[in-house]
């Protein structure tokens, strides 16, 4: 288990101070950040790029929010529907979608998918960085309508997704309500080993893991914009991942001052 040391400092992150030790797990690329109010409370390796899996739906519905509600938002928001996701990416042009948000929002690490996998949205690159700069353009800058919309959907995230994964994992797991939540998750099969139950890279890109599980969680709690992204060691379970993203979680937020 790596102890790795937390960071915080101004809100551009120019004179960083240690804070704390959070423990990473042997063999796990971690990256997290925790900013509120203007600045970045702690953070690890916030520039360091992954395969985005599902949190790049975020940018899917804020580009479709652009043109209009649609009521694939909603499943796909809530529950992470990949159905929905595919045919709002193929809709609005695939990669596209990710230069346009990208070039809205300000995002420097974000990219669509390598160009021999164009259908395949999961495989965009983003860093926490860069998903910071997403919650804050939903608190900040995007318009009330798409705030609320997509804030609204991800508040009543289900604990079910639609694949049967339970993604309670990280923030909803381990942090009190309220919060708003989008995960990631891939690389784990196309079913968990116990399904859920409710109420219970390319060679001159960006290493983005392939062939290695992500798991993901992200969202606001409370006042704090809160992201871990991690890529786990090959054939890693998704029960054992789920264990440890949410522990993890829990030390990143108590390091942050939670």
């Amino acid at each position: 288990m790596e102890s790795s040391t937390v960071t915080s400092g101004t809100p551009e992150g120019r004179t960083p101070v240690a804070r704390a030790s959070v423990r990473v797990p042997d063999g796990t690329r971690v990256s997290y950040a925790v900013f509120e109010h203007g600045a970045m409370l702690v953070q690890r390796e916030p520039h360091r790029v992954f395969r985005s899996a599902s949190v790049i739906k975020l940018l899917i519905a804020l580009d479709q929010l652009e043109k209009g509600d649609d009521p694939l938002l909603g499943p796909m928001l809530r529950s992470s529907d990949d159905s929905a996701a595919s045919e709002l990416w193929r809709r609005n042009g695939r990669g596209a979608i990710v230069t346009r948000m990208a070039r809205e929002i300000g995002l420097t690490e974000t990219a669509p998918p390598p160009a021999e996998k164009p259908g395949f949205w999961g495989y965009s690159a983003l860093s926490a960085a860069d998903v910071v700069k997403i919650y804050r353009y939903l608190l900040e800058r995007a318009p009330e309508a798409a705030r609320e919309k997509v804030l609204g959907e991800l508040r009543r995230a289900t604990r079910c997704g639609t694949d049967h994964f339970d993604q309670y994992f990280g923030i909803p797991r381990a942090l009190k309500r309220p919060w708003a939540v989008k995960q990631g998750w891939s690389g784990f099969g196309d079913a968990p080993g116990r399904p859920c139950v409710t109420g219970a890279e390319p060679a001159l890109g960006p290493d983005l893991g392939i062939g290695r599980p992500v798991l993901h969680t992200t969202g606001i709690v409370g006042d704090k914009i809160v992201v871990v992204l991690t890529l786990q060691p090959a054939g890693t379970s998704f029960s054992t991942a789920y264990r440890q993203l949410t522990g993890l979680t829990g030390e990143v937020f108590r390091a942050s001052g939670g």
